[in-house]
């Protein structure tokens, strides 16, 4: 079903609220991947158990797998059918074009990432691109987010070290969020300190004092999220959205959930070839996942329908 530009703009405007809500109230939304239909359900229902507000969100790879529209749906039949405060991110997308159709087709939260497609793009090419979704946004009113370089780790489970030095290197800085949020006009300014993607060996540190200077140089309308939410000590997440979190991505945590309790059921279950029979455990193990982030993000009981 398509939407009317009336529905979008009205959806891109709660959305908004949404941010101004979780930044006045000291608790961050939860954005959620999913690359199938069993992760969506698994997150609807934490949502509806735990009345919070949430994110699907989607990346180049999982917007090819499943379809740009077809999730629209898919999040508009179980928003209704679950009665959830529930919105779609389009995820470290690395083409303008591809957020300009997620912007069309409905996507509340646009995440522009001209380096995810190019790791040696220019700041200027990374500042152009952005201000590009920016303005076409306006006419919807999507809400847009950004960051000013590359973002360390993938949605992967690594065997190696976390090499500290080397990953500060990348972090941001307060005069260098200020200076893109400036000369992009993004919504959202993505911060990196020390929160990789992935999951790894040992657990990830989080430096919260260099999140408050970004806090602080930032408007404060202007909303910060953080990615990497996966296999990081959630006490940092509790920090993180009394000093101005709006918004953490969490993707490998799912990912590895899925996966470890999808071998779990096969091996506990050569001969069953339904797979609907064996998807339930493997929701209700990803749902578990998805609970233990609402509440350490602090949006239980902040959805309003």
């Amino acid at each position: 079903m398509t939407l009317s530009l009336e529905q979008i703009r009205e959806n891109n405007a709660r959305a908004r609220q949404l941010l101004r809500r979780s930044r006045d109230q000291h608790f961050a939304v939860g954005a959620f991947n999913i690359d199938n239909q069993e992760t969506l359900i698994a997150i609807a229902k934490a949502a509806k158990k735990l009345n919070s507000p949430v994110m699907v969100e989607l990346s180049k790879s999982e917007v090819t797998s499943m379809g740009l529209e077809n999730v629209r749906d898919m999040v508009d039949n179980y928003k209704k059918e679950y009665g959830i405060e529930m919105y779609i991110n389009l995820d470290h997308s690395p083409t303008v074009e591809d957020c300009m159709a997620a912007i069309d087709a409905g996507y509340e939260f646009i995440h522009i990432d001209i380096s995810q497609g190019n790791h040696n793009a220019t700041d200027e090419e990374i500042v152009k691109g952005t201000r590009e979704v920016v303005e076409y946004a306006k006419y919807t009113g999507a809400v847009v987010e950004g960051e000013p370089h590359y973002f360390g780790g993938s949605s992967d489970v690594f065997k190696e070290a976390i090499d500290y030095e080397e990953i500060k290197k990348t972090f941001s800085t307060p005069e260098g969020s200020k200076a893109f949020v400036d000369a992009t006009g993004i919504d959202t300014y993505a911060a990196a300190i020390g929160n990789l993607h992935g999951k790894y060996p040992v657990p990830k540190i989080l430096d919260l004092d260099l999140l408050q200077k970004i806090r602080d140089v930032l408007d404060p309308k202007t909303f910060i999220s953080l990615h990497g939410g996966s296999d990081t000590p959630l006490h940092y997440f509790e920090s993180a959205a009394k000093i101005g979190v709006s918004k953490v991505n969490v993707n490998t945590d799912l990912r590895f959930a899925f996966r470890t309790t999808v071998d779990q059921v096969l091996d506990a279950n050569p001969d069953q070839v339904s797979v609907a029979k064996l998807m339930p455990q493997v929701e209700n193990a990803v749902q578990a996942v998805v609970e233990e982030k609402i509440k350490a993000f602090n949006s239980a009981g902040k959805a309003i329908i």
